[in-house]
């Protein structure tokens, strides 16, 4: 059998194996040379940046949390507070199944749903390794049953923190405000670096308005950490700075004289210190216990105060538009006395109604027999209709819009809390921009007596008292008085921003006409006169909630409550050296003279009297 044998060929096979050689030597080269290069950026020419990336990697930094800021009123009594409280917080990441622990401390504490997905949200935004808040303001008796099966709940423990409590409840939670927790929409617009090692932000009143002040300055420690993220060691403290405590002009005692006497009414009362400014009062009713909020109130408890017909949550004081009724009468009358278009002695006789010429319909006067004959004194002491519907006609819409305008009517005061709305004082040129409509003859006529389109807040109404008090000086109303840190102190108020140049003559007249409303014998207030021994100029007023047909009469004890007049009230006191300015609200009051005048008599003895006793 014949066999096949390749022949080789040595030569070929070396070429090939050099060829070899070479190509891998040729690789190596460039693999080295790729080495050294990448050696030389990392040593040399990345050194810096790549240095700062290991030390940001080996050093975290763990935020510390400024306490808030501490409110007060103008007597030093807190009316927002840090209390130390327990809070049942969790570390995840120490947690081997977070569903079956929330699901056991669900069962063992009693914790909502809500509460849970709070905590998950949270969570998120959190890292693995820092603690997480579950439950806040745990009770002893929750602590304790926590603390027997506390072995049984790794990552799971229970810490003292600092939380915000407002001692005095609904009395000044409109003033106030609260704090509540940051969401989702704060989080994307607020500056990360202030808000670190914090979860809550001022939502309403004082607590929204300063909180810049309260806040403070957070602090961090400089932790080391291992290679799986965990602090082995503090390398170094930057202490917080803790925010600036601020005292209000508010005066709790008088505020709750105020809320007390509204009890039967929903309504507000303000009053303001007249040669500061500052606001003593400053109640609506019904409040709200802001305390839920701190630390996230239940969907259900949230939704009973929303859904409620007397509407808690809203701040009549400072976003209630009513009509004024007869308050505005003393700023009308002083408006026809400056441009001249009456005198003080002027007189006409009242029958009961008002006719325009030419023109049938009867414009009522509230007192359905008339007043007779009736010069301003009168007219602002008995509250005569038909004389302010003559002057308001002598004067028109636009000459009393621009007085009125000066006085703060129809626009914001201005006072330091977020949310005041402007009211309305209307004019031709605001009914033609927002109605696209002519303006009409009566329409003048009623707002001479503060009806149609007029709105006006309750602030409105005692910042204009507070004005007209002070022979046209303005002053914007202001809550806080000084703001105290470490390294910052101010004094705020008590300057005026601008005056109303009036004729002293003017001013006095008006003032006589309201005197004789609370001292005169047919005066409307007269029943406050009975148990003073200063004197108070005031005017009463009646705000209709609906309009009554030309044949129609108004029987209050026909009608629903909630259908019936708001009774309202301004004054100040004393007449001779005026020191504080009150409005007041009544809503479904009826009578500005025997509901909403007798609450601003208690505030007004009690501010003096507390005057009177303060002096040495």
């Amino acid at each position: 059998m014949d066999r096949k044998f390749a022949i080789k060929d040595p030569l070929a096979e070396s070429r090939l194996f050099l060829s070899r050689i070479v190509a891998a030597f040729i690789l190596i080269l460039f693999l080295i040379a790729g080495l050294v290069v990448r050696l030389v950026y990392l040593q040399v020419v990345g050194h810096e940046h790549y240095a700062t990336l290991s030390k940001d990697n080996r050093i975290k930094i763990s935020p510390l949390s400024p306490t808030r800021g501490v409110i007060y009123d103008r007597k030093g009594r807190m009316l927002a507070e840090n209390v130390p409280t327990y809070s049942l917080e969790l570390i995840p990441e120490q947690i081997e199944n977070l569903d079956d622990t929330l699901l056991r401390l669900q069962k063992l504490l009693d914790i909502s749903e809500e509460k849970v997905d709070l905590f998950q949200k949270q969570r998120k935004r959190n890292k693995s390794f820092t603690s997480t808040p579950l439950l806040q303001n745990l009770s002893d008796e929750e602590v304790a049953k926590f603390a027997v099966v506390r072995p049984y709940f790794p990552g799971v423990d229970v810490y003292a923190r600092l939380v915000r409590h407002y001692p005095y409840g609904d009395l000044a939670s409109h003033v106030v405000g609260y704090v509540g927790r940051i969401n989702e929409k704060e989080m994307q617009t607020l500056p990360l670096a202030k808000y670190r090692g914090t979860n809550h932000i001022g939502k309403t009143g004082i607590e929204k308005t300063y909180e810049e002040h309260l806040l403070g300055t957070a602090g961090y420690e400089e932790i080391e950490t291992n290679a799986q993220a965990r602090a082995v060691n503090t390398v170094a403290t930057v202490e917080p700075v803790a925010g600036s405590n601020i005292y209000l002009t508010l005066d709790i005692d008088l505020q709750k004289i105020a809320y007390d006497a509204l009890s039967e009414y929903n309504g507000a009362a303000v009053a303001i210190e007249i040669k500061t400014g500052g606001v003593l009062v400053f109640a609506s009713r019904p409040g709200f216990d802001p305390n839920p909020f701190v630390s996230g109130i239940s969907g259900k408890e949230y939704k009973a105060l929303q859904d409620s017909p007397d509407q808690p949550l809203y701040n009549r004081a400072l976003r209630g538009q009513y009509p004024p009724g007869s308050t505005v009468k003393p700023f009308l009358a002083l408006a026809g006395l400056e441009y001249g278009v009456t005198e003080f002695n002027h007189r006409l006789f009242c029958p009961g109604y008002y006719k325009l010429p030419n023109v049938d319909h009867k414009y009522r006067d509230w007192k359905k027999w008339g007043h007779g004959m009736v010069d301003m004194n009168d007219a602002i002491t008995q509250s005569c209709d038909v004389y302010f519907y003559d002057l308001a006609l002598a004067l028109g819409i636009d000459k009393m819009h621009d007085f009125m305008d000066k006085f703060s009517f129809g626009r914001k005061t201005g006072i330091d809390l977020v949310g005041e709305v402007d009211g309305l004082m209307p004019s031709k040129e605001w009914k033609k921009h927002y109605r696209s409509q002519a303006w009409f003859p009566g329409e003048t006529l009623i707002t001479g007596i503060g009806q149609g389109y007029t709105q006006a807040t309750p602030l409105q109404l005692a910042h204009a008292t507070a004005t007209l008090a002070s022979y046209g000086k303005v002053i914007t109303p202001h809550l806080v008085h000084r703001i105290i840190s470490a390294d910052y102190a101010d004094l705020i108020g008590g300057k005026a921003d601008a005056m109303i140049p009036l004729k002293t003559q003017n001013v006095d007249n008006i003032i006589k006409g309201m005197t004789n409303v609370v001292h005169g014998s047919r005066g409307t207030a007269g029943r406050l006169a009975k148990a003073i021994t200063y004197q108070i100029a005031g005017k009463t007023g009646t705000a209709q909630v609906f309009t009554i047909k030309q044949e129609e009469k108004y029987n209050e004890d026909a009608i629903d409550f909630k259908m019936r007049d708001h009774a309202l009230f301004i004054a100040f006191a004393p007449v001779h050296d005026p020191q504080i300015a009150v409005a007041i609200i009544a809503e479904h009051g009826g009578h500005g003279g025997s509901v909403a005048a007798p609450i601003a008599g208690e505030i007004i003895d009690a501010y003096l009297n507390q005057k009177k006793e303060a002096q040495p």
